[in-house]
């Protein structure tokens, strides 16, 4: 009896130590939520715990809301279960004719395959680099040839003792259409993929106050021509740049750049939307084919292929050269460490195309659906309409019953450690960098924000933060935290809204029961 009547009170014991640090937590989070600067805001968020199956805490844990790119956590989940962590994309080149004496006797035509990353992003040890403010969002681009993919099918050609080819150099983007803008970089969709389909610009000031600014093109291609007029002057003027484009020549674009930059001013990537990637793709393959040794030119601009006809011809036989993407699982960490839009808004259509069926009317949010009403989940908190965050909603349930799903897929550990962690790398390396939770919280970050005419500020429509962390306590949780429509009278209230996400996660690391 008497060990009964202890092992009673040390239960009793332990529980009322879970409810005070769950009071302790909630009462945190409400002071958090109802400071000054977020009185017309909406808050949503829940913590689920994992092993025990159970929601700890909540606030409007059904609401719908705007998610940003925490979208990206269900675009990438989707697609790691139906194509697998281990799907390697495969651009292949083919000749329409024979080789006599070194020459392709007919076309090259390269077959985009979807890969989004044809650039120069793969690294010897078979991984992809990036850094934490892609070049998409104008973040300066990676030190590395961002036509080695390219470059790497010219050399096998090369390589193959092909000299010269008689015919044009074609791309073949017929997998699925090209042009449509994604919805938050503005870049063209296509599944040919060149260096994000962006020309990196970067401006930096010279060191003496009159002198010219410096402005590093890459990659430098036939398509693109930057003409810099921009001054350096001292640092009491702000950044002023202009860019008029000349495109009367769709093969030869003009850039003219004016205005100032302060000699103190950070370098500035202006990066330049490429207009139709397939034809980007044909101009640049041109040019490293002749860089390696290969004579081949493009074919005339406006001329119509019917790529239907030639893809009969595209066989074992007649493969040149091929291009073998890292797996899927390290694609996912380029979109999710880095929130790469374009790379998150091509998966849907990949995976409807990967996954094509009798019905060409299926898209990948069909599929998705269907995945995910197997795994038991419940789609009444679930909008989605793009593939990175620009056209969803979600509610904080839905999110972490979603994210406990991932946690037991095979691929799930892979998920985790491809997001962002707090205060050390990614679109998190700058939140909460000296927090205690800092390198434990694992989350996708996301922002929708628009421009307010009436008050000349922004406004963020939706601020998002979920993930995973295993608490202080050793409790392994699924959480997100959505804040909806903040301005704030000074400052940015995107920063701010993504430091106090941070702190949210970082009070329920530490006080989690």
């Amino acid at each position: 009896m008497k060990f009964r009547l202890a092992g009673f009170v040390l239960t009793f014991l332990v529980s009322a130590q879970s409810l005070l640090a769950q009071d302790a937590l909630e009462t945190r989070i409400q002071r958090v939520m109802d400071r000054a600067e977020f009185v017309h805001a909406s808050w949503g968020m829940e913590f689920y715990d994992l092993g025990a199956q159970r929601p700890v805490f909540g606030v409007n844990r059904e609401r719908l809301f705007v998610p940003g790119s925490t979208t990206k956590l269900v675009t990438v989940g989707t697609a790691l279960e139906l194509l697998g962590p281990d799907h390697r994309f495969r651009t292949r080149v083919y000749r329409t004719g024979p080789i006599r004496g070194g020459a392709i006797d007919g076309d090259l035509v390269l077959v985009a395959s979807g890969d989004p990353n044809v650039s120069g992003r793969l690294k010897p040890d078979g991984s992809l680099g990036f850094t934490n403010v892609d070049h998409s969002y104008g973040g300066l681009p990676l030190d590395a040839d961002p036509l080695a993919a390219l470059r790497s099918l010219a050399r096998q050609l090369a390589a193959k003792h092909v000299t010269r080819v008689n015919g044009r150099v074609l791309v073949d983007a017929s997998l699925f259409g090209e042009g449509e803008r994604e919805l938050g970089t503005g870049v063209t969709m296509s599944p040919v993929v060149v260096n994000d389909n962006v020309i990196d610009v970067v401006v930096t000031p010279a060191a003496k106050a009159g002198d010219s600014a410096v402005v590093a093109v890459t990659p430098r291609t036939q398509l693109l021509t930057v003409s810099n007029r921009i001054v350096t002057v001292d640092s009491g003027a702000p950044t002023a740049i202009r860019a008029d484009e000349d495109s009367t020549n769709r093969d030869v674009r003009l850039l003219t750049l004016s205005g100032r930059v302060p000699r103190t001013a950070a370098p500035t990537n202006l990066r330049w939307r490429v207009p139709v990637p397939s034809r980007f793709a044909e101009l640049a393959l041109v040019q490293v084919l002749n860089e390696e040794g290969v004579r081949a030119r493009a074919r005339p601009a406006g001329t119509a292929i019917d790529f239907h006809r030639l893809a009969s011809g595209y066989a074992d036989s007649t493969l040149v050269a091929e291009l073998v993407s890292a797996p899927l699982s390290e694609a996912a960490r380029v979109i999710l460490k880095m929130s790469q839009n374009l790379h998150a808004s091509l998966l849907p259509a990949i995976v409807a195309r990967s996954r094509a069926s009798a019905d060409s009317t299926r898209t990948g949010f069909d599929l998705e659906r269907e995945w995910l009403e197997r795994a038991g989940l419940d789609l009444a908190g679930a909008v989605q309409g793009d593939g990175a965050g620009g056209d969803a909603f979600f509610s904080p349930a839905f999110m972490t019953r979603y994210l406990a799903y991932c946690a037991t897929r095979p691929w799930g550990a892979a998920f985790e450690h491809a997001l962002p962690v707090l205060g050390r790398d990614g679109t998190l390396a700058l939140i909460q960098p000296r927090s205690p939770a800092a390198g434990r919280i694992f989350a996708k970050t996301g922002t929708f924000a628009s421009y307010d005419p009436l008050h000349r500020r922004l406004l963020v429509h939706g601020k998002g933060l979920a993930g995973y962390f295993t608490s202080k306590s050793g409790t392994r949780v699924a959480f997100a935290i959505y804040l909806n429509n903040l301005a704030v009278g000074k400052g940015d209230p995107a920063e701010l809204a993504g430091q106090t996400l941070g702190e949210i996660a970082s009070l329920a690391w530490e006080l989690m029961p």
